[in-house]
């Protein structure tokens, strides 16, 4: 959002960048896939695009590394289309080896020796956390998959968490990666389902001095909360609200200027598809 936009209807911070929004279901999710990390197994963490699947992994993986009873690694690569096994086993090697100068083996077999090895004298629960796993060949669910059993065989407990749009959900279904999706956890991200209006008062009340004056009337915040359905598109559309307002001298923003700037093909077929992971 632009600075002059902000300073005027007093907003102190970016929405984006507006803190972490807790509610119920988050914090079950929490504790179930804690749970079943300790149980060494696959897991598949699902939402809609915009839901907050990437803020409620790092708020995840800050949480377990505060607490130090499990161990977690992350894999850092952009390009998932060519993330395979290897990739996301260098991702445990680089967050789990203490020793200086350590070189990675280049030959399958010793690898994944020397990977079990690892794991066995880090003594304690890992978890390896895969963003945008949606993306991910078939081959490589396969592989992870056989690389927890093996974890297991050796006396290690590695658990991975794929996280990504219902997309990945609907293929772990499909009869041909039954072998896999049967073995996975699933746990579905519903976000600020039903709380849409405590959303966006908690929002604005983070973005804002207390006690500032209102800036959004009641029925534009209603309009909001009624035609969307993710912190994404909360934020996208408060934003284009604000600088719609600003450039007419509206203040507090009213719902004609919600309407205005909301699109009108907001829950078309394209649209939807795409928060679900899919392309028209």
């Amino acid at each position: 959002m632009r600075s002059d936009v902000m300073k005027h209807y007093g907003l102190t911070r970016d929405l984006p960048r507006s803190g972490y929004f807790e509610t119920e279901q988050l914090r079950e999710v929490f504790d179930d896939i804690k749970v079943a990390i300790h149980g060494g197994k696959l897991l598949a963490l699902v939402g809609l695009v915009g839901c907050g699947k990437t803020t409620t992994l790092h708020r995840l993986i800050e949480t377990m590394k505060d607490e130090k009873t499990i161990l977690v690694s992350q894999s850092l690569a952009v390009d998932k289309h060519r993330v395979n096994l290897g990739t996301l086993m260098t991702a445990l090697f680089y967050d789990l080896v203490t020793e200086k100068d350590f070189k990675i083996p280049t030959q399958p077999e010793k690898r994944e020796r020397k990977l079990v090895e690892v794991i066995a004298k880090r003594r304690k629960s890992i978890v390896l956390f895969v963003d945008e796993a949606h993306d991910l060949h078939h081959k490589t669910l396969v592989g992870l998959k056989r690389l927890i059993e093996l974890e297991q065989n050796s006396g290690g407990i590695l658990s991975v968490v794929l996280v990504g749009h219902p997309k990945l959900r609907n293929d772990l279904r499909r009869p041909a990666l039954e072998e896999i999706g049967a073995r996975t956890a699933l746990f579905w991200l519903e976000g600020i389902k039903g709380q849409e209006r405590a959303y966006i008062s908690w929002l604005l009340a983070q973005c804002t001095q207390p006690e500032s004056p209102e800036i959004l009337t009641d029925e534009a915040i209603e309009r909001l909360a009624t035609g969307l359905s993710t912190p994404l598109q909360i934020e996208q559309y408060l934003t284009l609200a604000f600088e719609a307002a600003y450039q007419v001298g509206q203040k507090p923003v009213t719902i004609e200027i919600i309407d205005s700037v909301l699109a009108a093909d907001l829950d078309a077929m394209e649209a939807t598809l795409t928060r679900y992971g899919y392309n028209a």
